[in-house]
């Protein structure tokens, strides 16, 4: 059974920098050919799609605002089975649900974490 798990702070400065972790358990962020994406949904939004991290490690922000493009970063560990999303200089408008999931292929997820609420304010 496959299980994605985010981890990070609920609670984010402005200005900081925002990590999140996702772990995997029940497959290998390595198996061909999966990807790993980080999702977000703002209250009162859409789901917006950040980017994803393909089986071989190649990264893509997929995100189309220019500013959030820029200031996302998704990196993982192997070893520990985890993939990680950066966001820098946050601001009250990055406040959302966070999820990391699993595609095949790049198509529509089929495993989602639970979700992880972020707040940015001071």
């Amino acid at each position: 059974q496959v299980r994605l798990q985010e981890s990070g702070p609920g609670l984010v400065r402005p200005s900081q920098t925002l990590s999140l972790t996702c772990t995997v358990f029940g497959d290998l962020i390595t198996t061909t050919p999966i990807y790993w994406s980080w999702m977000r949904q703002p209250p009162g939004k859409g789901l917006e799609w950040m980017g994803f991290l393909s089986y071989s490690g190649t990264t893509l922000i997929t995100a189309e605002n220019p500013s959030l493009k820029s200031r996302t970063s998704i990196s993982r560990d192997t070893s520990k089975n985890q993939f990680t999303l950066r966001l820098s200089s946050v601001t009250p408008e990055d406040t959302a649900v966070y999820y990391c999931v699993r595609h095949p292929g790049l198509r529509w997820p089929d495993y989602w974490g639970q979700g992880t609420q972020v707040t940015v304010s001071s």
